[in-house]
């Protein structure tokens, strides 16, 4: 739910030019995470407010382009100035997701710091924090982000460089308007950016049509071996480290793979996994459709979790150990 309007007055005390503010977001940052991050950045400084983004580790190269995109703090990269920014905040965006424990070597820091703590997040189950406006039917945090402006009385001072970041989140995180989260409200909030100067010809082109061809090897690798179990309702798609290495993978080229497998007719589940490049672990993307939950399943079974169609996990089993795990959990759960 929103703010009530006594937060939201002392939220606005809080929102002076005197006070240091940070927006941080969560590990891996998307479209939605960047977006909503800067869009937010773009709002204060509107109100005669400057705010650091720091997020804990780089993004890919097809959201650099979002205005001031380039200026985040990565903090893999600055450790000791992003420690610092935290610490010294008075207050702390948390942006796009829903416990500490999603931020990296960002979590024991913001635990730690004296500064107000201000969660806008549309995840499941989130946890304490000073100000919570949480609300998982809402499709993508950017979409909160503009409400948050509004509950503020502040919509005329949405601009150009608000619309575009705020824009690009929503497209991401609906998966281009078709997931069944995006509502009638959605679509309003899209005609009112439109209006306020975002481009869609240009955001699309910018975030989707970007392929690199290390990116087209791989999707042409994981398409031609693509498995389709359960009686035809889950497909199951996987890279190696090796493959990635092999075809030069950088950061962002498999964002939507997994989505090739819900693609397929009659399959209402699909699992993407994937060795990671440096660590002994594999990463997991779940989605689905109707109601089948994916974000119950990953947090039953592999340690992660997300929304209702759309969910994260990690496996310590060896790829192939970790498919036939899966595949006898889906048996299990009859899905």
């Amino acid at each position: 739910m929103m703010f009530t309007p006594a937060e939201l007055l002392e939220i606005n005390t809080l929102l002076i030019p005197e006070n240091k503010i940070v927006i941080l977001t969560h590990y891996n940052p998307d479209g939605d995470a960047i977006g909503s991050s800067l869009g937010l950045k773009h709002y204060l400084r509107q109100k005669g407010i400057e705010a650091n983004v720091v997020v804990p580790n780089d993004f890919p190269k097809f959201l650099k382009w979002m205005p001031e995109a380039k200026k985040a703090i990565i903090a893999e990269y600055k450790r000791k100035l992003a420690f610092e920014i935290i610490q010294s905040a008075d207050v702390i965006f948390c942006l796009d997701f829903n416990s500490p424990s999603r931020i990296g070597l960002l979590g024991d820091w913001l635990i730690n710091a004296k500064g107000k703590k201000i969660l806008i997040d549309h995840h499941q189950q989130p946890e304490s924090f000073d100000f919570v406006y949480s609300d998982t039917v809402i499709p993508a945090t950017c979409q909160m982000v503009y409400h948050f402006i509004e509950a503020m009385d502040d919509e005329k001072l949405v601009n150009h460089d608000i619309a575009e970041c705020l824009y690009t989140g929503i497209m991401t995180d609906t998966g281009g308007f078709r997931f069944r989260s995006t509502s009638a409200t959605t679509h309003r909030i899209i005609a009112n950016l439109i209006e306020k100067g975002a481009d869609p010809s240009m955001i699309t082109s910018n975030t989707w049509d970007t392929n690199t061809v290390s990116r087209l090897h791989l999707l042409a690798l994981i398409l031609g071996r693509i498995e389709v179990v359960h009686e035809g309702k889950v497909a199951v798609l996987y890279l190696t480290r090796k493959e990635l290495q092999e075809y030069g993978f950088q950061k962002g080229d498999t964002e939507g793979f997994v989505n090739y497998g819900l693609s397929i007719l009659g399959v209402k589940m699909a699992a993407f996994f994937m060795e990671d490049l440096y660590d002994d672990f594999i990463k997991i993307s779940f989605r689905s459709k109707d109601d089948v939950d994916v974000n119950q399943f990953s947090r039953k079974y592999f340690s992660g979790g997300g929304h209702i169609n759309a969910a994260g996990g990690k496996s310590y089993e060896s790829l192939q150990g970790t498919i036939e795990t899966f595949k006898k959990r889906i048996e299990e759960e009859r899905l």
